[in-house]
């Protein structure tokens, strides 16, 4: 994966879980994560990052927003990244890890 930070790798992550989220809708997820305030200071510029980085794409939503959408480049890092993370747990972590997928995928 690119030299990423931890934030950045998430944002990656919230814009593949959030259909073309704009940037608060990107903020307030990120808050309920980390649990504290996410500051504009911090996010737009890494969003930025991301864009340059051509991981995501930043369109207009409407006159004052901007949505991001995750590009074919960004999720090619994101499973590069979730199976090399996979290859370093232990063969039961990752079972347990199944089977939590498979539970979230039937509700």
């Amino acid at each position: 994966m690119h030299d990423l930070t931890g934030f950045q790798r998430d944002i990656l992550y919230v814009i593949a879980k959030l259909n073309k989220p704009h940037g608060l809708e990107i903020k307030d997820e990120l808050q309920e994560h980390y649990d504290q305030n996410i500051r504009h200071g911090r996010l737009y510029p890494n969003l930025d990052t991301l864009v340059e980085a051509r991981l995501i794409e930043k369109g207009k939503k409407d006159d004052r927003s901007n949505e991001y959408k995750l590009r074919n480049r960004g999720k090619r890092e994101l499973k590069s990244r979730l199976k090399w993370e996979l290859s370093c747990l232990p063969e039961d972590l990752v079972a347990e890890l199944d089977d939590i997928a498979i539970k979230q995928t039937a509700e």
